[in-house]
């Protein structure tokens, strides 16, 4: 494994460790901030496959337009697009004012991106 892609797997693993004590926090839990590090985990899992696969993949947050740069190479990981539609939804629907994430939402959003992790890791 190249370094570069080990270096994307520890920020996924620390972006869904936080978003994991977002969710168990018992005093003041930041859903809103659960929700944004599971799509940031998500996005730096396929971030590291783009990197393993020395795929150029440039500054984006876009899920949909990495999945697309793995799709052919990976085909597989179209079972994951509504997954990473979602987690889309989720890193940008809580960040601004007007919307809010919940316990269930936030759980939904960490289970989502440990299905992306598991997926992405079986190709690392």
């Amino acid at each position: 494994m190249q370094p570069l892609t080990s270096e994307w797997i520890q920020k996924a693993e620390g972006d869904l460790a936080t978003a994991r004590r977002e969710l168990r926090a018992r005093t003041a839990p930041n859903y809103d901030a659960a929700c944004f590090h599971a799509q940031q985990c998500a996005e730096k899992y396929l971030k590291a496959l783009l990197q393993e696969a020395v795929t150029p993949f440039g500054k984006t947050h876009n899920l949909s337009l990495l999945l697309d740069l793995l799709k052919d190479q990976y085909p597989a990981l179209e079972l994951i697009r509504p997954t990473l539609a979602m987690l889309s939804a989720y890193a940008v629907e809580y960040r601004y004012p007007g919307e809010s994430a919940d316990k269930t939402v936030a759980r939904q959003a960490v289970k989502m991106a440990e299905e992306v992790k598991q997926l992405v890791a079986g190709f690392l």
